[in-house]
């Protein structure tokens, strides 16, 4: 039988990972490391001084981040407490942007804070490998979770029935609430009370009202 469905992001959703991504690319590499409105452009300068460093440097730096730093992760706030709860009504699955190379590696780390469930690597936009699952599981209302608004359009655009909730779990990055989110809420406290409600209402309409103001967990 269908039940309900849940497709999350990890990074900045579930675990933190600019804070500690930043911390290291000070320690390792002596770069300072914050993206303004949560992008990378322009995000990364030698303390030595020269311009900012060029895509083609970042990348490798953040694929070395997740390949030997994931213990450094922490988890949100009540993240693991309000997956444990939703699981019992619904299928959870976590769509993470990283290489299939660090697929062992991200469901490790997940299991070692007590998050046990399905974890599929994507890169690129969402949409496509949301609407793969949907055909898979078939669910009965599907809900997704992200903190980056490209990706709230991708689902949007190729899988509209989806609820879709905007968070962006770290508080350093300040995000304006993604324009095709039914919502933004930035603590699991909160957000796990919303994504109960969506399952209960169904699939969501097409027609889209913009997401309210982000809401905090005060704890």
């Amino acid at each position: 039988m269908s039940r309900p469905l849940l497709i999350t992001d990890c990074d900045e959703v579930l675990l933190h990972m600019l804070s500690h991504f930043r911390d290291w690319l000070d320690e390792a590499h002596a770069i300072d490391f914050w993206p303004a409105n949560g992008e990378f452009a322009n995000a990364m300068k030698r303390r030595a001084g020269g311009p900012p460093l060029a895509p083609d440097e970042m990348w490798p730096l953040l694929d070395a981040f997740f390949a030997t730093e994931m213990h450094r992760q922490t988890i949100a706030p009540h993240a693991r407490e309000a997956l444990e709860e939703i699981a019992e009504v619904a299928d959870i699955v976590v769509l993470t942007n990283l290489g299939q190379h660090c697929h062992a590696g991200r469901v490790a780390q997940l299991e070692a804070l007590g998050i046990r469930h399905r974890v599929v690597c994507n890169q690129g936009g969402k949409g496509v490998p949301v609407g793969r699952l949907l055909r898979e599981y078939q669910p009965t209302v599907a809900v997704f979770v992200d903190d980056l608004p490209i990706h709230h359009n991708s689902v949007a655009e190729h899988a509209p029935g989806v609820w879709r909730l905007h968070m962006v779990a770290e508080p350093q990055v300040k995000l304006r609430p993604a324009e095709t989110a039914h919502a933004r809420i930035d603590g699991w406290a909160e957000a796990k009370t919303w994504v109960l409600d969506r399952f209960r209402d169904g699939p969501a309409p097409t027609a889209l009202t913009p997401a309210p103001a982000p809401a905090k967990d005060s704890a």
